[in-house]
């Protein structure tokens, strides 16, 4: 199966009518592997921070996650696996598996749970097989 169809099938998926609004896979060095149209253009230095806050959990909570210039407020994750950002009534999710980001971005309707629920199962199946 290719980055593409992992993106487009899986994170870019309903869910009771919803889905996210862009989403994106994207190697630790910050290079992509496979996005959604809508998906912003980032910098190389956010992805360095957020691959930062992975080693060191709690670093981007003084600063916020920056994505595409967007700023997210860092709320509750898991040190080294998941880092969950909100803004208004949207927010972000990054999974980290051994080889990859796996980042979702979500807007109401679709609820934080339900991006998590997208965002970490795709990570968790890809971590089981050794991406």
């Amino acid at each position: 199966m290719s980055w593409q169809t992992y993106v487009d099938d899986h994170l870019m998926c309903e869910i009771e009518g919803n889905h996210l609004t862009a989403a994106a896979i994207i190697g630790h060095d910050g290079s992509v592997w496979a996005q959604s149209a809508t998906f912003p253009q980032f910098k190389p230095e956010e992805i360095s921070a957020i691959m930062k806050d992975f080693d060191e959990p709690g670093s981007l909570a003084p600063t916020g996650l920056h994505l595409g210039g967007t700023k997210y407020m860092v709320i509750q994750g898991e040190p080294g696996a998941v880092i969950r950002g909100k803004k208004g009534s949207g927010g972000v999710t990054v999974k980290k598996t051994s080889q990859a980001l796996v980042i979702g971005l979500y807007d109401e309707p679709l609820t934080p749970g339900q991006c998590n629920m997208i965002v970490e199962r795709l990570g968790d199946y890809l971590t089981d097989q050794g991406l």
